[in-house]
């Protein structure tokens, strides 16, 4: 079983616009729900999320950010990384990657590597750049997942992350240089 990539989805259309966005929002607090590191502590509900996500399609609207969408077979989204272009002119030669999120129900089954593979890919075909960098929430696996996807730690920042009171997190910071790809 895979999934059906899309780079850039359409938002306009009556029908697949709302569709889209409620199953970005279900996505986004399903995955904040189990535990994933996506910028929420659970417990969460799509409005919550709404926020985070406007400021993405807006950020999408204006060109900088990519959004690259995972549907199963049944048709309903259930992967998602945002690739960001940087605005900086000395490192225009990366970009940032975001909010990488697999469906709960979907965990086990290689999408998250057919996520992490069709986001090379995507990368690779945007003119200039050269590799995809992401954090990561330390204490989560999630570094262990991305070396194996060919990542390398690059750096790490201890307690940047407070998830909670006593809970401070180290924020990973991971790169794949793309012709190693």
């Amino acid at each position: 079983m895979t999934l059906t990539f899309t780079l850039d989805p359409s938002f306009d259309s009556e029908k697949g616009g709302p569709a889209l966005r409620d199953g970005l929002l279900a996505l986004w607090a399903d995955v904040s729900n189990a535990g994933g590191a996506v910028g929420f502590v659970p417990p969460v509900t799509p409005e919550d999320v709404r926020p985070e996500l406007l400021k993405h399609l807006a950020a999408m609207a204006e060109g900088r950010t990519r959004l690259l969408v995972g549907h199963d077979e049944a048709g309903a989204v259930a992967a998602t990384a945002f690739l960001t272009l940087n605005t900086h002119r000395l490192m225009r030669h990366w970009l940032w990657l975001y909010t990488v999120m697999v469906h709960p129900r979907h965990q086990g089954k290689g999408y998250g590597r057919q996520l992490m593979a069709a986001a090379a890919e995507a990368a690779r075909g945007f003119e200039g750049i050269e590799a995809i960098r992401l954090t990561c929430r330390g204490g989560t696996g999630a570094d262990r997942f991305y070396a194996a996807c060919g990542y390398k730690e690059v750096g790490r920042v201890p307690g940047a992350i407070r998830v909670g009171p006593g809970d401070d997190r180290d924020d990973v910071i991971m790169l794949l240089p793309l012709s190693a790809a």
